[in-house]
């Protein structure tokens, strides 16, 4: 393992052409075996164009390496099964770290995106200034040191946050801002870290982890929504995540819908945020406490009525709480009409909903549903499905794990 990802430009100066060309196909086949899966010899001699002896002797150095193994044997076409080569658990590990406004979640995968260390919580408050990556590094080195992995098989840190991330900078611009600062918050993260650190907006976290391993995968067209205290977006177009010109695209809670509505974090008034999402339900929720409406929520210890969250409102609605049950009906119909305005733009044959919104689907999505009746055209939402995702709340931190994976071998791939 260490000679494959030993990449330094001491070791490459090394290297002969021959060398150095064998070197690329091996990270280009552990990083297809990753994407894809176990494959056939054959299969990989077709994919990267290589002779079938050129290929069996890169897979015997991989197995010698103790990065690939045989794992069976694939269909047959005629003849004895081929053998089938996939990645050996526990090769390569990432940390996998998901920043939510006001708590953080970590787990360590490895390469065959099975968790390691069991998904941890910590009480991390995402903020614009820094202060919360002292508190990150430390529950993260914690962590790493309770796994008992070797340092050396940790091939880098995906995190994942909300806000308008441009991952090709390495900047969230809206938490954790580094203005002032000569380096980026990747790059600072990477000091921190020791290791390559990327990051991502959590929504397309989500929708690259729905396209390589939940509802998405095998699609091309597909919009992937998460909602939890606000509304984010991933797009998939073509088969090929999309990121847009400064890597924002997909800032879907952000679009006006209500004419002179309350105002939004992000300075303007009436955003679909602000009547569609976790933390509309909550203002909303408030609101009719205070007004005296009567509801269960009522009741709440003055600690929890302080810190009032969305699942407080769709646990009333479980228990028949029809102010609650009225509150989400209303979410669901404003997130409807949005939703009717991408199937129009977009026209995609799947939108998957994501995020802390999965428990609340049965009073949600019915208005959902109504409200792009209404509100999109036959022709377009007929051709569109809409379905809860079954990743749950471990989307957004799969998602990380295959950004590094995929992105750490092109990183080496550059290098070399």
């Amino acid at each position: 393992m260490s000679s494959l990802l030993a990449l330094e430009e001491t070791h490459l100066a090394r290297l002969n052409n021959v060398e150095r060309r064998k070197h690329i196909q091996k990270l280009k086949i552990v990083k297809h075996l990753y994407v894809k899966g176990a494959k056939t010899n054959a299969d990989i001699c077709t994919r990267f164009n290589i002779s079938s002896p050129t290929s069996i002797a890169i897979l015997n150095e991989l197995v010698a390496e103790g990065l690939v193994e045989k794992q069976g044997r694939g269909k047959s076409l005629g003849g004895r099964k081929p053998e089938l080569y996939g990645l050996c658990d526990g090769s390569l590990f990432v940390l996998s770290i998901h920043m939510e406004q006001f708590k953080t979640r970590m787990a360590i995968f490895d390469n065959n995106n099975h968790i390691i260390s069991g998904v941890h919580t910590f009480a991390i408050e995402l903020t614009p200034d820094l202060g919360a990556l002292t508190q990150l590094h430390e529950h993260a080195q914690a962590l790493l040191e309770e796994s008992g992995i070797e340092r050396k098989k940790l091939v880098g840190v995906g995190i994942s946050m909300p806000g308008l991330v441009d991952s090709k900078e390495g900047n969230n611009h809206t938490y954790l801002l580094t203005a002032g600062q000569p380096e980026s918050l990747q790059q600072l993260l990477e000091q921190q870290f020791g290791k390559p650190v990327f990051l991502q907006n959590d929504a397309k976290s989500a929708a690259l982890a729905e396209y390589r391993f939940g509802l998405a995968h095998g699609l091309r067209d597909v919009l992937v929504l998460s909602m939890d205290w606000g509304i984010g977006m991933g797009v998939i177009l073509d088969g090929k995540l999309r990121s847009g010109a400064s890597g924002f695209a997909g800032e879907f809670g952000h679009v006006p819908l209500v004419d002179g509505g309350a105002l939004c974090h992000c300075g303007k008034r009436g955003c679909l945020e602000t009547v569609a999402s976790g933390s509309a339900i909550v203002r909303i929720a408030t609101a009719g406490i205070r007004a005296g409406q009567h509801t269960m929520l009522s009741q709440l210890p003055a600690a929890q009525m302080a810190q009032l969250t969305p699942e407080h409102v769709y646990e009333a609605a479980h228990h028949g709480d029809q102010f609650a049950i009225n509150i989400l009906a209303e979410v669901g119909t404003n997130l409807g009409k949005g939703i009717a305005i991408l199937t129009q733009l977009f026209n995609p044959e799947l939108i998957i909903l994501g995020g802390a919104v999965a428990p609340a689907k049965q009073f949600i999505l019915p208005n959902i549903q109504q409200a792009i009746n209404t509100y999109c055209m036959a022709q377009l939402r007929e051709k569109t499905s809409l379905v809860v995702s079954e990743l749950g709340s471990n989307a957004v931190i799969l998602g990380s794990v295959a950004t590094v994976m995929e992105n750490i071998f092109e990183s080496y791939l550059e290098l070399a």
